[in-house]
């Protein structure tokens, strides 16, 4: 009997089809009706559809691609991920409006703006954190400083002013750093302290140190500001420094003069301060600045000082229906009382400047009174850009995230005020008008095409705007061989500065106190 061979393979057990939830459709009752809901994981979508203007815009400004190649960054596995994979996932993170790296991982669907970055993925928040980790701090630093400046430096050749100020950054575990410090808003809570150094009004970011949450004074800010400065090109220093009641001290003034730069720095109301209101209130003859506040000015060494200096005081009366309150404790309760004066009382309030400026006295108070922008930037980077997020455990991590999101702050500003020149728009706003929208990418005969659906109501303003800057940018691209990358950056400034003129004769009806 002959049997027959066996196989050379023999079949072993079949195998089911892998089940696929997301291949099948799933029925959703809703008030329209019954509708098949379907995933489609392999589709080239983003929900930042109109990213590509911003792009454009990175490329022809010469940002992007030489802030990726200096980097500081260096692999030795053949398994790492490229550096422009992890500071473009970074880069589409703080667009985004991120807070923490974990939300990195939303990102790592969008296969449109990755691949338009020249990105090959988007990293997980792992590998993110680990990047930073490994950076050199040091070099780290003059790595971002070198961009911030580069962004802004054609800029410094008008007038500017330099706003100096901190803000308070609260921690919630347990971070290098995260000491009990001044805390206004939650008291006893450990924090960092950001020491921001600002162009006035143009709301841009000129540098950043992140401290331990009891380093708030101005004497732990005047190292990095008169580093800041003595960085700067004589024709590029600031018409003057400009700072709170924390910056009106001996040492703050004294190293500002030292290296001739003017400041205008805001005094407590110390017993020789209010002395000398009590001596101005009493001469009289005041010089009126506008319908509320007038002004006059003096000389004043308090104790401590080395020399005396020039003081402005600014006062404005408060309405005749004022109501004054003093609180007070009484038995461990609070308690509230109220002073009835004459019928004709007249109550002031009253501030006190001081400043090495030759400037008219109109022009200091105005110069002082928008010092305030700054709480705006603050609200800002703090509520809408991260700078209130990305915590880790080390404090080096927080050196670096916190000067690449006011560097990608900057370009985004500076993006924003191209595209819609009247005014300045906060992320809040600007996001979804300028970034938000739904963009599926499709390539046929090596044409990739892009369709944006956005749900905005303002869609024609925004293709309106869109349309501008496109037409820019190609007239910018047809002489872009014979300039500099310098030289297109600056072309494109000066387009951003065109509506960010000061008219002459503006009317300054200001009702706020002056910032302290």
């Amino acid at each position: 009997m002959v049997l027959s061979p066996e196989p050379g393979h023999p079949t072993g057990e079949q195998l089911s089809t892998p089940f696929n939830p997301l291949a099948e459709a799933i029925e959703v009752e809703t008030y329209a009706g019954k509708v098949h809901v379907e995933w489609d994981p392999d589709a080239a979508v983003t929900p930042l559809g109109q990213l590509p203007f911003f792009i454009q815009f990175l490329k022809m400004g010469g940002r992007f691609d030489p802030w990726v190649e200096t980097c500081p960054l260096t692999y030795h596995s053949n398994n790492a991920p490229e550096t422009v994979d992890v500071l473009g996932s970074l880069f589409l993170s703080i667009l985004s409006g991120h807070r923490r790296y974990a939300h990195i991982t939303t990102l790592m669907g969008d296969r449109v703006n990755s691949s338009l970055l020249g990105m090959s993925k988007v990293v997980s928040d792992d590998s993110a954190r680990r990047a930073l980790k490994k950076i050199n701090e040091a070099n780290g630093i003059s790595w971002l400083q070198d961009h911030l400046h580069s962004c802004y430096e054609p800029l410094l050749r008008t007038p500017w002013i330099l706003d100096v100020d901190v803000t308070v950054k609260p921690l919630y575990g347990h971070q290098e750093g995260a000491k009990l410090g001044y805390n206004p808003h939650k008291p006893g809570r450990p924090s960092h302290t950001y020491h921001t150094y600002m162009m006035a009004n143009l709301r841009l970011v000129l540098d950043v140190e992140v401290q331990a949450g009891n380093q708030s004074h101005s004497n732990d800010s005047l190292p990095g500001l008169v580093a800041l400065l003595n960085r700067l090109p004589a024709d590029s220093k600031p018409e003057c420094v400009r700072g709170d009641i924390g910056w009106g001290t001996d040492n703050a003034m004294t190293q500002m003069e030292a290296i001739d730069q003017p400041y205008l720095f805001k005094l407590k109301k110390s017993k020789n301060v209010k002395n000398l209101i009590y001596k101005q209130h009493c001469l009289g003859e005041w010089i009126r600045i506008n319908k509320e506040w007038e002004a006059k000015e003096d000389t004043l060494q308090l104790q401590g000082w080395e020399k005396s200096r020039r003081v402005v005081v600014v006062r404005r009366r408060l309405p005749d229906d004022h109501v004054i309150g003093i609180d007070y404790q009484k038995d461990g309760q609070q308690q509230l009382a109220f002073i009835d004066g004459p019928e004709d009382i007249k109550i002031y309030e009253y501030s006190v400047l001081v400043t090495d400026l030759e400037s008219d006295l109109v022009s200091i108070f105005h110069h002082y009174r928008d010092r305030a922008d700054c709480e705006n930037n603050f609200d800002e980077l703090k509520n809408q850009w991260g700078w209130g997020g990305y915590t880790t455990q080390d404090l080096k991590s927080s050196q670096l995230m916190s000067r690449m999101i006011a560097l990608i702050y900057d370009w985004w500003n500076l993006f924003a005020r191209l595209a819609i020149p009247e005014k300045h728009h906060e992320a809040i706003t600007s996001r979804p008008l300028l970034l938000s929208s739904v963009g599926r990418l499709t390539e046929h005969s090596r044409q990739k095409r892009l369709v944006i659906t956005s749900a905005h109501g303002s869609i024609e303003k925004i293709k309106g705007a869109y349309t501008r800057l496109v037409h820019f940018f190609n007239g910018l691209k047809a002489i872009a061989p014979q300039l500099t990358s310098r030289q297109c950056w600056q072309r494109i400034l000066d387009k951003v500065m065109e509506a960010f003129r000061v008219h002459p004769g503006t009317d300054h009806q200001l009702g706020p106190p002056l910032p302290e």
